[in-house]
Formats: C-alpha cells, structure tokens, sequence
C-alpha cells in the first residue's frame, strides 16, 4: 500500500497474526452464536491489521526526513577504516550484498562488502526498494556497535539503494576449461 509517496509493508509475522486470529474468531463465533463476540473481535482483528501499517509508515516517513541529513553528513569509507573509534559519525559505504537477513520481519539486515571488508548494516525499517544478495548498494548510516555497550562496529542504516556499478567478479585463473 501506498500512502503518499511511502510504500507501506506488512511484515509476513503480523499477517500471520491477523490471519490466526481471523480464524479463531469465526471460530469462536461459529461455536456460540454470540454477536459480541464480532462486534469487538473484528476491530481488534483491524487494529492487528493496522498498527503494524502504521508503525511501518511512521518508520519509513521518520527514515526519509533523516536522509537529506544523512547526504550532507556522511562521508564516504571503505569498510575495512570503520573501526569502534567512529561509533557516532555518518558513514557512507559502497559494496556488494553478500548476504540478507531478516527482510520478512520488516528488520533487514545485509552483509555488505567491499575490496577491504564485510560488515554488517542494520535497518530497523524496510528499504525502499528491495535488495537481493549480489546487488551493489550505497548505503547511507551511523555507525554503532552491535550490541548496546559491545560488540564490532556495526552500520545502522538509513539508506541503501542500488547503484548502478558492476563488479568485477574475479576469474579463478588455476581453473581449466
């Protein structure tokens, strides 16, 4: 769903949710008879339903207004420099997706690497176009340690979006044909 220019997403677990109780409902209803039981069990199933959209909108919306920001802030890094003397400043990385995590959640997480290094970048929102393993992102964020007192530096992202670069993908030359 789009509101404005905010693509709205649903995580697969709050649908799953609203599903779930979708059924019990009918049948709890199906068993008594009882209209009380529609009468506040469907708002309750659409706020199931519509909390979720709204958080996602208000995340999303939260996210874009942070970007000009971020673009003026940031500046560009080769993951291998980012190290836990950063924690706090605005980075911007250009790498390749080497590996997602979490994107049904709505919480994504993206391994993204470089010519000097992976790290990881998390997203507390979904993106604004979707990302798969192997694209080549920019990506536009705070870095902070994985944990809330430990743990490596970590890319809290902002932003990521695809770029139009190609890798080169290096050729094992010991190979035969």
């Amino acid at each position: 769903m789009k509101i404005g220019n905010i693509t709205v997403r649903i995580s697969i677990v709050a649908l799953a949710v609203v599903v779930l109780f979708t059924i019990l409902l009918s049948f709890a209803y199906s068993g008594s008879g009882n209209t009380m039981l529609l009468i506040y069990g469907i708002p309750a199933v659409l706020l199931l339903l519509v909390i979720p959209m709204a958080l996602n909108y208000m995340s999303q919306k939260e996210y874009m207004e942070l970007v000009p920001e971020y673009e003026r802030e940031a500046r560009p890094v080769r993951i291998k420099m980012i190290n836990s003397g950063m924690m706090g400043q605005v980075v911007r990385i250009e790498g390749v997706v080497e590996r997602t995590y979490f994107q049904f959640l709505n919480r994504p997480q993206f391994l993204v690497g470089d010519r000097t290094g992976e790290i990881s970048v998390k997203m507390f929102t979904s993106p604004l176009e979707e990302i798969k393993k192997d694209d080549v992102v920019e990506v536009l964020g705070k870095v902070i340690q994985r944990y809330i007192f430990t743990g490596e530096p970590v890319v809290n992202c902002v932003s990521i979006r695809k770029i139009p670069k190609k890798i080169e993908v290096k050729k094992d030359s010991s190979k035969k044909e």
